[in-house]
């Protein structure tokens, strides 16, 4: 794995306008990914995960905008880059795996279409061509008679169908980059497992970097090399997936993995009963002064209500946003 980061982001902060007023949606994010490794980005809905990965690729739209900090890829800062340069990129060198895949997914062209313009557009590839790559794309992600469903539109396909294409469009030119938004949402275990393989085997041999995002905390621990916890749209820690699963810093980040259900663990009545965080994650307009997560956790103090903890780098590597985090 290269030294060199390929992704370098930087302060970045992400607004949203209302009403002619400014609210920071993502707020000072800063993390790093190597040439072939793969980091996981975690937390609640609402935490700012999704809006990041799209700033990355340069799909945000009004209300939203980059309003600071440095987006760089390989060497490279790409939040400036006109929008046809930004085309060569997206799709080529960085790709994305889509949360939802029925409205990224065009619903008046055959998923066939769809895949070959990628090798038309990025390959140069001709349409005969293209087609060909397409059937071979959709069978490595296990899609079963994929010469028939080339002509399927993508109402015809079932929603773990419909996904697997998403997962097919953005892995047909071996991207540089993979950002991979809940990408086995609506798929059985067997294929979730088929696919992770997949991106692990791209990564492998391609030395392609990965952004993992995902509400599964198995999931991140199994993929990812270094995780990064998100809340209220700030990166909480950040440090090696292990560390943070079997000693979290932060008490959002602990809250998390103790929510997790341990295999055999019974209860006096014979059932689990499942930890939760009380509370819910504030909208942006309404996040607390202080440490955003100070309402909602166990260890707050006065100082946490007024003071923002600010990052702090750990001793064994990575960083926290805590007071107390000792």
């Amino acid at each position: 794995m290269s030294e060199q980061p390929l992704l370098e982001v930087e302060n970045l902060r992400i607004d949203l306008t209302v009403g002619g007023t400014k609210f920071p949606a993502v707020q000072d994010v800063s993390f790093t990914i190597k040439r072939g490794e793969t980091f996981g980005l975690v937390g609640e809905s609402g935490c700012g995960k999704s809006i990041t990965s799209l700033a990355l690729i340069g799909l945000l739209r009004h209300p939203l905008s980059i309003g600071a900090g440095t987006i760089r890829f390989d060497g490279r800062e790409i939040q400036a880059l006109s929008p046809g340069e930004m085309r060569k990129l997206r799709g080529d060198r960085i790709s994305m795996i889509f949360q939802e895949p029925m409205t990224a997914l065009n619903p008046l062209s055959p998923i066939g279409r769809q895949i070959a313009e990628m090798f038309v557009l990025h390959r140069g590839a001709t349409w005969k061509e293209a087609e060909r790559l397409s059937i071979e794309a959709l069978a490595n992600v296990r899609v079963p008679a994929p010469e028939r469903r080339i002509k399927d539109y993508p109402h015809q396909l079932s929603g773990g169908m419909r996904q697997r294409v998403m997962i097919a469009i953005a892995l047909a030119c071996e991207p540089d980059l993979l950002l991979a938004d809940e990408p086995t949402t609506a798929l059985d275990v067997t294929v979730q497992a088929e696919i992770l393989e997949l991106i692990r085997d791209l990564s492998a041999a391609k030395g392609t970097a990965v952004l993992m995002i995902s509400h599964d905390l198995g999931l991140i621990a199994n993929m990812c090399r270094r995780v990064g916890v998100m809340y209220a749209g700030r990166l909480v820690e950040e440090r090696f997936a292990t560390e943070v699963f079997q000693s979290p810093s932060h008490p959002y980040t602990s809250g998390l993995v103790a929510s997790l259900p341990l295999l055999g663990a019974r209860s006096k009545y014979g059932r689990q009963r499942l930890k939760e965080i009380s509370g819910v994650v504030p909208p942006v307009a309404a996040f607390p002064t202080g440490c955003r997560f100070n309402p909602r956790c166990y260890a707050a103090t006065e100082v946490c209500g007024t003071e923002d903890p600010g990052v702090t780098p750990l001793a064994r590597g990575g960083l926290v946003r805590c007071h107390h985090h000792e």
